[in-house]
């Protein structure tokens, strides 16, 4: 039976006596399902999982995203998708700058995710030291030190979620070598509202769901208000007392629940320092 350790942070748990190149029972399952919910991220540390056993490990906890991108999945398995920086023969084998700001995946979605499980196969380092580690805000614990006033503003109101306002971003402020994004892409990619306070499909409670990196607008309220709701919530989630950081080592397993957590990939390391991350995103329906 898998054990749950949990961690002396904001949020996260570590996971013993498992392996996931093996079937694991349905209690295992329904246990890491709900420690997810009540941890946030759970790291299973020494994993060598192929990637149809990831695959396979990742749809125990709902179906899997096949991203609309269509590129950089792993031939024959297109509900993993490679985050890398490594090139190969002048293509690069991944996608090389998921992630790097604030955000909650799929927040622009109908469909929401519920889960992200990653495989860490090659970590980057500098005299030993682990790079690009990802940091972790509890919305559980932000949601539930809300100021009155503003929970009251906020309840019942939702936010609409725009994948072009994450995508411009990197492309701005970050110095990103995505290309911009065409009208048809754009059109596809139309922006959606959900409810500021999100009822959490595992917990049942209600959680912030506005973040830095996809929501523009609080529905039905002047725009300066909305910014400053916006800036407010934001802020809040951030704070330190929050928040916690994962280091990477080959063969990590995270489970990270992108509805009760926000998320950071943290771009320290360069274009020598190859890092790679196998990724199944999890949908919420």
């Amino acid at each position: 039976m898998a054990r749950i350790v949990p961690g002396d942070g904001a949020l996260g748990a570590r996971v013993e006596d498992i392996n996931l190149s093996r079937l694991l029972p349905d209690a295992d399952i329904a246990a890491l399902r709900a420690a997810l919910g009540r941890h946030g991220v759970l790291h299973i540390p020494a994993q060598a999982p192929e990637p149809p056993a990831q695959r396979d490990f990742a749809a125990r906890f709902g179906p899997l995203e096949i991203n609309v991108a269509g590129s950089h999945q792993i031939p024959g398995i297109p509900e993993i998708m490679a985050l890398s920086n490594i090139v190969e023969n002048g293509s690069s084998i991944g996608f090389a700058d998921a992630g790097q700001g604030w955000h909650t995946d799929l927040s622009y979605s109908r469909t929401l995710a519920l889960a992200n499980v990653l495989h860490a196969v090659t970590v980057p380092r500098a005299n030993g030291r682990p790079l690009g580690a990802t940091e972790f805000a509890n919305t559980h614990a932000a949601t539930a030190d809300l100021p009155a006033d503003i929970r009251a503003r906020v309840d019942g109101r939702t936010a609409t979620h725009e994948f072009a306002r994450f995508w411009d971003m990197m492309r701005t402020e970050k110095g990103s070598r995505r290309p911009p994004l065409t009208a048809a892409q754009r059109a596809t990619k139309l922006p959606v509202s959900h409810p500021v306070l999100l009822v959490h499909p595992i917990t049942g409670c209600k959680v912030l769901f506005a973040d830095p990196g996809y929501t523009v607008r609080i529905d039905d309220i002047p725009p300066d208000e909305s910014d400053a709701l916006l800036d407010f919530l934001c802020a809040h989630q951030l704070q330190a007392k929050y928040r916690n950081v994962h280091h990477w080592s080959e063969g990590d397993v995270l489970i990270i629940d992108t509805i009760g957590t926000l998320h950071n990939a943290v771009a320290d390391y360069g274009p020598h320092q190859s890092r790679l991350l196998r990724r199944c995103q999890v949908l919420a329906a």
